[in-house]
């Protein structure tokens, strides 16, 4: 297996499969992800080639973008046994995009150094401009509104609630994004996330200010 092949290969995989998508887990998105991680591995002292490969091919298996998680892993499986990947990196590589979803708060600690900066990778893009950017985009692409003062953030929900229940863009806001600075596996995603964090509590101060503007 030529580690850089697949991840040449990776990389038109992902680009193919998400160029088109309007949900915010677009090819941009991917490409983000794994740069943010390469760098982290670099800093953690991980294993470069599965973070980067993992960060590209996570949301090719997402199960919002297909029709079950299974489907998606499936997919990704099958790719990764075309490009003839040696079987320990398809399967850490599977159970790091396998498990490394929000879901609502319910998802475990990744066991592996490699699937925690993946998923604080992932995590921080969901932060700071991009993530507000992001969220108003994946909001629309479900059809919910960006807020309604009668609907309340929920404080705790199942997986299957926070797939599919009824929300807002600014619920979202305290369901999920104003809890992954705290939720950070490493020491370097804590200290970018912060910033970002912090950019969106300003962000929603300016929200609210501007839901009653004075006329002064």
């Amino acid at each position: 297996m030529n580690t850089d092949t697949i991840l040449t290969e990776a990389r038109a995989f992902a680009r193919r499969e998400l160029e088109a998508d309007s949900s915010g887990h677009d090819w941009q998105h991917t490409a983000r992800v794994a740069h943010t991680a390469c760098a982290l591995a670099r800093t953690e002292g991980a294993d470069a080639f599965v973070c980067e490969l993992a960060a590209l091919l996570h949301d090719i298996a997402d199960e919002k973008l297909n029709p079950s998680k299974e489907a998606g892993l499936s997919k990704v499986e099958s790719w990764m046994k075309e490009q003839q990947a040696a079987s320990p990196v398809l399967e850490h590589v599977l159970q790091i995009i396998g498990s490394m979803s929000y879901g609502g708060g319910q998802g475990g600690k990744l066991p592996t150094l490699e699937g925690r900066i993946v998923q604080d990778a992932d995590r921080l893009d969901a932060l700071g401009a991009v993530g507000i950017a992001r969220t108003f985009a994946y909001s629309g692409w479900k059809g919910q509104l960006i807020f309604d003062p009668e609907l309340k953030p929920r404080a705790t929900m199942s997986r299957e609630q926070y797939r599919q229940e009824r929300s807002t863009a600014i619920n979202h806001f305290y369901e999920k994004l104003l809890k992954l600075k705290d939720l950070m596996n490493t020491e370097t995603a804590r200290r970018l996330a912060e910033e970002r964090h912090a950019f969106m509590e300003a962000y929603l101060t300016q929200f609210y200010r501007e839901l009653e503007p004075g006329l002064d």
